[in-house]
């Protein structure tokens, strides 16, 4: 039997998710049907030559190249080769290539673009993605846009990951976050929102109010967050495209860490009274409010669960501070963090199969992920102060944030825990939420 390049590489990647190294869709693991006797994922060689342009669009052409690229790289799954190495010039990209000089440089898929301008002064931007060996096209398409060529370039890279691993890539997202400015006794905190890479940095709150844990909605483009600038903190809503923001509700005492449920029409949330806290959904539409838990202890930082049937959550009800999990309408939670220190902030994978937490233990914050039963424990990094993890839309990437001791900055690592990196903000960042993707 012959394979294509993307059964091969879904191969590869489906025996390293056997082995615990990653944890891909079962949709591209469901398209193998050989054995392959090979474990480690390695980058796949790719060669992505600067897209053609003309005239003063030339340069636009070979920036959505280099994001695309930039892109792919940054997923820890495709090596871009060095435009050194390139034996053909590519000058029309309707002719195919010249697939031996390709095979020279171990290029095992090729990437050709052009950016056409049009009459109405709009760009056409046009990909297509070639088998090396095999010598044929595996995918092309069209873009149209008047000025937001980057996130063309994000939605090109999205479909060649999905095309070569089989599952649905993350470029095309955003992510919100605390800014943080000045000295640290006195810190001004501010919501940024930013594309997934750092790119397009933009501010939607002016800083004269303390924001805390902005969370993304599943299924829309706005966010949930709390605000101390009143006497008591407020919960809000805020929808990215409009800026229009609304109270969700005024509670009596501190509110904590609110999220969507996954249909985006509930937000649950940790509310404290006395020395309590306890959680408490609201359905947005009715504003009617439902307590899930009465345990006498602190619960806080809920996350629901893809299908919405459960939550999970961290409580000290066991002496200090664990991950327990519920049911979504309440009723008897069943701990199941047991390693040594303490856990906290856990957020549900996506795709359901894996929880990410915060670890706190000898001196050291780690950010880990385990499966819903507690089992698999497994640090994916650690350092002086690992917090807030949030998972890409896929479920193979999170971000989180650091701070090793002169401001927060955030950093991303997939679930093999092998592909950390830092993504550049403009100042400190803080608490990171992913959005869902825009298109």
């Amino acid at each position: 039997m012959t394979l294509s390049l993307a059964q091969l590489f879904r191969a590869a990647v489906m025996i390293a998710a056997l082995l615990g190294l990653a944890a891909l869709a079962p949709a591209a693991r469901a398209q193998v049907n050989i054995d392959i006797n090979q474990g480690n994922v390695q980058p796949l060689p790719i060669a992505i030559p600067s897209f053609l342009g003309q005239g003063g669009d030339a340069e636009l052409a070979r920036n959505i190249a280099s994001v695309v690229e930039a892109d792919l790289k940054n997923s820890g799954l495709f090596a871009p080769i060095d435009h050194k190495a390139f034996i053909e010039k590519i000058t029309n990209t309707d002719v195919p290539p010249r697939f031996g000089d390709w095979r020279i440089i171990n290029a095992q898929a090729l990437v050709t673009g052009r950016v056409v301008r049009q009459g109405d002064g709009r760009l056409r931007t046009e990909f297509r993605l070639w088998d090396v060996f095999a010598g044929n096209q595996l995918d092309g398409q069209q873009f149209f846009t008047d000025k937001n060529w980057r996130r063309v370039a994000h939605l090109i890279a999205d479909m060649i990951y999905e095309r070569l691993t089989g599952e649905k890539g993350y470029f095309d997202t955003r992510v919100v976050y605390v800014d943080e400015s000045g000295p640290k006794d006195k810190r001004v905190k501010r919501l940024a929102i930013m594309d997934q890479d750092g790119f397009n940095v933009r501010y939607i709150t002016g800083g004269d109010e303390l924001v805390l844990t902005p969370r993304f909605s599943p299924t829309s483009q706005e966010i949930t967050y709390m605000s101390f600038g009143r006497a008591e903190p407020r919960v809000y809503l805020l929808n990215i495209e409009t800026g229009q923001r609304e109270v969700v509700g005024n509670f009596p005492g501190m509110t904590f860490s609110p999220r969507f449920s996954p249909d985006g029409q509930k937000v649950i949330m940790s509310l404290q009274q006395g020395g309590d806290s306890n959680l408490y959904a609201m359905d947005l539409r009715s504003r009617a409010t439902t307590r899930l838990t009465d345990s006498g202890a602190i619960d806080t930082s809920p996350s629901y669960s893809p299908d919405g049937a459960r939550i999970v959550f961290e409580s000290d009800r066991g002496g200090n501070q664990q991950i327990y999990v519920m049911s979504s309408s309440g009723g008897g939670a069943q701990r199941i963090s047991f390693g040594e220190g303490r856990y906290s902030t856990p957020v549900w994978s996506p795709r359901g199969d894996l929880i990410a937490f915060t670890k706190q233990s000898g001196g050291k914050f780690a950010i880990g992920v385990m499966k819903p039963d507690g089992t698999g424990e497994r640090i994916l990094t650690e350092g002086f102060h690992n917090e807030g993890p949030t998972w890409a839309p896929n479920g193979r990437v999170l971000m989180f944030f650091r701070d090793q001791g002169g401001g927060p900055k955030i950093y991303s690592v997939d679930v093999t825990g092998r592909n950390e990196r830092r993504i550049p903000t403009p100042g400190f960042a803080s608490d990171p939420a992913w959005s869902p993707p825009l298109n």
